[in-house]
């Protein structure tokens, strides 16, 4: 977790999700005011067809003391984490 400039900045990888699922998670935290969400690219050079095209999701929050986006974040995370062990 990385703090800068009154800002909550912190890294999300390690997943093996598809593609469609880290653009689906990132346009549900787009939705939570003050929150900023980046895709990471794969930066692997090699090639496996069990690795996802993604690496991570690089997740900013603007106001690190709203209790309410941070809370918000983390269900919508817990949700896709729950998904992804099915």
């Amino acid at each position: 977790m990385k703090v800068a400039s009154e800002q909550l900045r912190y890294k999300i990888s390690g997943s093996k999700l598809p593609l469609a699922v880290y653009r689906e998670v990132t346009a549900h935290l787009r939705q939570v005011d003050g929150v900023k969400v980046e895709l990471i690219p794969q930066t692997s050079q090699k090639f496996d067809y069990n690795q996802s095209q993604i690496e991570g999701l690089w997740i900013e929050l603007a106001n690190p003391s709203d209790v309410k986006s941070q809370e918000r974040v983390r269900e919508i995370l817990a949700y896709y984490q729950l998904r992804q062990d099915d």
